[in-house]
């Protein structure tokens, strides 16, 4: 006697696990949605790393100028009175450089996100 018996396993979770793993393998072609979140966020992050080096190098500099001023470090009047004032000459241009940066990427980018806007607005 022949036994005709059908098992069938399923488990949403492995199935699940699967399914990344295979997405990451499979060519992906970028939708316009994506494409425009992509440039957004490049307008908005635009000018940040330059300008918070700016900022950090800066207060760092200052920071050091200070641990002359409080005795942390054995130093000259002179030496707490430059780094402190070099370190504020350093911060200054921080905002300014972010923003030419940010303008700059704004108005190269800005046909391009209008386009793809109107594209997907209208489909």
């Amino acid at each position: 006697m022949e036994n005709n018996t059908f098992s069938y396993n399923y488990s949403a979770a492995r199935n699940k696990e699967v399914e990344s793993i295979r997405r990451k393998y499979m060519p992906h072609e970028e939708s316009k949605l994506e494409r425009l979140k992509k440039l957004d966020l490049r307008v908005q992050m635009a000018g940040t790393i330059e300008s918070l080096c700016f900022g950090i190098v800066g207060a760092l500099v200052f920071g050091i100028g200070m641990c002359f001023f409080l005795d942390v470090f054995a130093g000259e009047v002179w030496l707490t009175a430059l780094l402190m004032l070099l370190g504020t000459i350093i911060m200054i241009p921080a905002y300014p450089i972010y923003r030419r940066i940010a303008r700059k990427a704004k108005t190269e980018l800005t046909p391009e996100i209008l386009r793809l806007s109107d594209e997907i607005m209208k489909s």
